[in-house]
Protein backbone atom coordinates (compact mmCIF):
# COMPACT_ATOMS: atom_id res chain seq x y z
CA UNK A 1 0.00 0.00 0.00
CA UNK A 2 2.84 2.45 0.95
CA UNK A 3 4.15 1.59 -2.47
CA UNK A 4 0.86 2.90 -4.35
CA UNK A 5 0.44 5.56 -2.23
CA UNK A 6 3.89 7.17 -3.25
CA UNK A 7 3.97 6.45 -6.89
CA UNK A 8 0.10 6.18 -8.18
CA UNK A 9 -1.36 9.14 -5.73
CA UNK A 10 1.37 11.62 -5.27
CA UNK A 11 -0.55 14.05 -7.21
CA UNK A 12 -3.05 14.22 -4.42
CA UNK A 13 -0.13 14.54 -1.92
CA UNK A 14 0.64 18.10 -0.98
CA UNK A 15 3.66 17.24 0.60
CA UNK A 16 5.06 15.81 -2.55
CA UNK A 17 3.96 18.42 -4.68
CA UNK A 18 6.32 20.90 -6.79
CA UNK A 19 5.35 24.64 -8.38
CA UNK A 20 3.50 23.23 -11.56
CA UNK A 21 0.91 20.81 -12.73
CA UNK A 22 1.80 17.24 -13.76
CA UNK A 23 -1.68 15.96 -13.61
CA UNK A 24 -4.83 17.07 -15.22
CA UNK A 25 -8.22 16.43 -14.40
CA UNK A 26 -11.22 17.69 -16.25
CA UNK A 27 -14.19 18.19 -13.57
CA UNK A 28 -17.85 19.33 -12.87
CA UNK A 29 -19.24 21.12 -9.77
CA UNK A 30 -22.72 20.84 -8.84
CA UNK A 31 -23.79 23.38 -6.10
CA UNK A 32 -27.13 21.76 -4.69
CA UNK A 33 -29.45 24.37 -1.97
CA UNK A 34 -32.29 22.94 0.20
CA UNK A 35 -35.35 24.39 1.16
CA UNK A 36 -34.18 26.44 3.54
CA UNK A 37 -32.19 28.41 1.40
CA UNK A 38 -28.47 26.93 2.41
CA UNK A 39 -25.90 25.34 -0.10
CA UNK A 40 -26.56 21.54 1.27
CA UNK A 41 -24.24 19.86 -1.12
CA UNK A 42 -21.21 20.32 -3.40
CA UNK A 43 -20.95 17.38 -5.93
CA UNK A 44 -17.90 16.58 -7.55
CA UNK A 45 -16.67 14.48 -10.72
CA UNK A 46 -13.21 14.47 -11.59
CA UNK A 47 -12.13 12.82 -14.79
CA UNK A 48 -8.57 12.27 -14.42
CA UNK A 49 -5.73 12.07 -18.04
CA UNK A 50 -4.61 9.24 -19.24
CA UNK A 51 -0.49 9.21 -17.99
CA UNK A 52 -2.10 9.52 -14.31
CA UNK A 53 -5.05 7.03 -14.27
CA UNK A 54 -2.87 4.42 -16.22
CA UNK A 55 0.05 4.72 -12.84
CA UNK A 56 -3.20 4.51 -10.81
CA UNK A 57 -4.40 1.08 -12.06
CA UNK A 58 -0.54 -0.21 -12.88
CA UNK A 59 -0.63 -0.22 -8.59
CA UNK A 60 -3.65 -1.15 -7.86
CA UNK A 61 -4.86 -3.62 -10.56
CA UNK A 62 -3.46 -6.19 -7.74
CA UNK A 63 -4.71 -9.47 -10.34
CA UNK A 64 -3.85 -7.64 -13.31
CA UNK A 65 -6.65 -7.93 -15.32
CA UNK A 66 -6.33 -4.38 -16.62
CA UNK A 67 -9.15 -2.87 -14.84
CA UNK A 68 -9.77 -1.71 -11.51
CA UNK A 69 -12.42 -4.41 -9.83
CA UNK A 70 -14.66 -3.15 -7.17
CA UNK A 71 -12.36 -3.89 -4.65
CA UNK A 72 -9.68 -2.11 -5.65
CA UNK A 73 -11.50 0.83 -6.83
CA UNK A 74 -12.67 0.69 -3.50
CA UNK A 75 -9.44 0.94 -1.98
CA UNK A 76 -8.25 3.84 -4.50
CA UNK A 77 -11.32 5.83 -3.13
CA UNK A 78 -10.01 5.21 0.43
CA UNK A 79 -6.45 5.89 0.38
CA UNK A 80 -7.85 9.54 -1.56
CA UNK A 81 -10.36 9.96 1.05
CA UNK A 82 -8.05 9.79 4.02
CA UNK A 83 -4.75 11.60 1.80
CA UNK A 84 -7.15 14.85 0.97
CA UNK A 85 -8.86 14.89 4.63
CA UNK A 86 -6.59 17.93 5.26
CA UNK A 87 -6.92 19.72 2.36
CA UNK A 88 -10.75 20.07 2.17
CA UNK A 89 -11.05 17.40 -0.98
CA UNK A 90 -9.77 20.84 -2.64
CA UNK A 91 -12.75 22.51 -2.44
CA UNK A 92 -12.52 26.12 -1.67
CA UNK A 93 -15.35 28.11 -0.21
CA UNK A 94 -15.49 32.08 0.36
CA UNK A 95 -18.86 33.56 1.69
CA UNK A 96 -18.89 37.30 2.28
CA UNK A 97 -15.08 37.53 2.71
CA UNK A 98 -15.07 34.44 5.19
CA UNK A 99 -13.01 30.69 4.14
CA UNK A 100 -15.25 27.64 5.10
CA UNK A 101 -14.23 24.22 5.32
CA UNK A 102 -16.79 21.34 4.01
CA UNK A 103 -17.00 17.71 5.90
CA UNK A 104 -15.55 14.62 4.63
CA UNK A 105 -17.70 12.76 2.18
CA UNK A 106 -19.19 9.40 2.88
CA UNK A 107 -16.95 7.61 -0.02
CA UNK A 108 -15.50 8.80 -2.88
CA UNK A 109 -16.83 6.53 -5.57
CA UNK A 110 -14.04 5.47 -8.34
CA UNK A 111 -14.42 3.94 -11.45
CA UNK A 112 -11.82 2.91 -14.68
CA UNK A 113 -13.78 3.76 -18.05
CA UNK A 114 -11.79 4.12 -21.39
CA UNK A 115 -8.52 4.50 -20.18
CA UNK A 116 -9.26 7.51 -17.99
CA UNK A 117 -9.60 7.42 -13.85
CA UNK A 118 -13.05 8.71 -12.94
CA UNK A 119 -14.00 10.04 -9.94
CA UNK A 120 -16.98 11.44 -8.14
CA UNK A 121 -18.49 12.06 -4.43
CA UNK A 122 -19.93 14.63 -2.86
CA UNK A 123 -19.25 17.18 -0.12
CA UNK A 124 -21.06 19.20 2.24
CA UNK A 125 -20.39 22.81 3.57
CA UNK A 126 -19.15 22.11 7.43
CA UNK A 127 -21.49 24.71 9.09
CA UNK A 128 -24.30 26.28 7.84
CA UNK A 129 -23.80 28.20 4.27
CA UNK A 130 -26.97 30.33 3.77
CA UNK A 131 -27.54 31.74 -0.08
CA UNK A 132 -26.68 35.18 1.08
CA UNK A 133 -24.18 37.93 -0.15
CA UNK A 134 -21.39 37.20 -2.36
CA UNK A 135 -20.31 33.38 -2.60
CA UNK A 136 -16.95 31.93 -3.87
CA UNK A 137 -16.41 28.42 -4.94
CA UNK A 138 -13.85 26.68 -6.94
CA UNK A 139 -11.84 23.45 -6.88
CA UNK A 140 -7.79 23.62 -6.74
CA UNK A 141 -5.19 22.02 -5.39
CA UNK A 142 -3.05 24.22 -3.42
CA UNK A 143 0.31 23.03 -4.49
CA UNK A 144 -0.47 23.23 -8.07
CA UNK A 145 0.84 19.99 -9.14
CA UNK A 146 -2.54 18.85 -9.99
CA UNK A 147 -4.34 20.73 -12.46
CA UNK A 148 -8.16 20.55 -12.10
CA UNK A 149 -10.21 22.14 -15.01
CA UNK A 150 -13.73 23.43 -16.15
CA UNK A 151 -13.93 23.28 -19.77
CA UNK A 152 -17.34 24.92 -19.69
CA UNK A 153 -19.02 27.22 -17.89
CA UNK A 154 -21.64 25.05 -17.80
CA UNK A 155 -19.21 22.08 -16.25
CA UNK A 156 -19.81 24.93 -13.02
CA UNK A 157 -23.39 23.97 -11.97
CA UNK A 158 -26.20 24.73 -9.86
CA UNK A 159 -29.38 23.49 -8.93
CA UNK A 160 -32.38 24.12 -6.52
CA UNK A 161 -35.01 26.39 -6.21
CA UNK A 162 -33.47 28.93 -3.69
CA UNK A 163 -29.97 28.89 -5.91
CA UNK A 164 -32.39 30.56 -8.70
CA UNK A 165 -32.63 33.57 -7.20
CA UNK A 166 -28.53 33.84 -7.22
CA UNK A 167 -27.20 35.42 -10.05
CA UNK A 168 -24.69 32.90 -11.28
CA UNK A 169 -20.81 34.24 -12.57
CA UNK A 170 -18.05 31.90 -13.92
CA UNK A 171 -14.89 33.86 -13.02
CA UNK A 172 -11.59 32.53 -15.59
CA UNK A 173 -8.60 34.12 -15.06
CA UNK A 174 -6.90 35.79 -17.63
CA UNK A 175 -3.45 33.48 -17.29
CA UNK A 176 -1.38 36.37 -18.88
CA UNK A 177 -2.48 39.18 -16.88
CA UNK A 178 -2.12 37.24 -14.02
CA UNK A 179 1.51 36.65 -14.94
CA UNK A 180 2.13 40.33 -15.42
CA UNK A 181 0.82 40.96 -12.07
CA UNK A 182 2.94 38.67 -10.51
CA UNK A 183 5.95 39.02 -11.96
CA UNK A 184 7.84 40.59 -9.26
CA UNK A 185 7.06 37.44 -7.03
CA UNK A 186 7.70 34.84 -9.73
CA UNK A 187 11.18 34.19 -8.90
CA UNK A 188 13.24 30.47 -8.24
CA UNK A 189 12.93 30.96 -4.22
CA UNK A 190 8.84 31.92 -4.99
CA UNK A 191 8.87 28.67 -6.61
CA UNK A 192 10.83 26.54 -3.92
CA UNK A 193 9.20 27.68 -0.92
CA UNK A 194 8.98 24.38 1.07
CA UNK A 195 5.68 26.45 2.32
CA UNK A 196 4.16 26.01 -1.11
CA UNK A 197 2.83 29.20 -3.15
CA UNK A 198 -0.39 30.77 -4.23
CA UNK A 199 -0.92 30.00 -7.82
CA UNK A 200 -3.26 27.41 -7.90
CA UNK A 201 -5.52 30.12 -6.69
CA UNK A 202 -4.85 32.84 -8.64
CA UNK A 203 -5.22 30.73 -11.78
CA UNK A 204 -8.35 28.77 -10.16
CA UNK A 205 -11.21 28.77 -12.09
CA UNK A 206 -14.32 29.84 -9.62
CA UNK A 207 -18.05 30.36 -9.97
CA UNK A 208 -19.27 33.35 -7.78
CA UNK A 209 -23.18 33.82 -6.49
CA UNK A 210 -24.51 36.96 -5.68
CA UNK A 211 -27.69 36.48 -4.05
Amino acid sequence: MRKALLLALAALFPSLAEAHPHVFAEARLEVISDDAGNISELRNVWRFDEVFSSSVLMDFDKNKNLKLDPDEAATVGQTVKDSLADYGYYMNINANGKELKVAQPDTINVLYQDGKLLMFFIVKPAEPLPLKGRILLGVWDPTFYTSIDFNRDEDMATDGKAITACKRTVIRPDPDEVMKQNQDKLTAAFFDDPAGTNMSKLFAIQLELQC
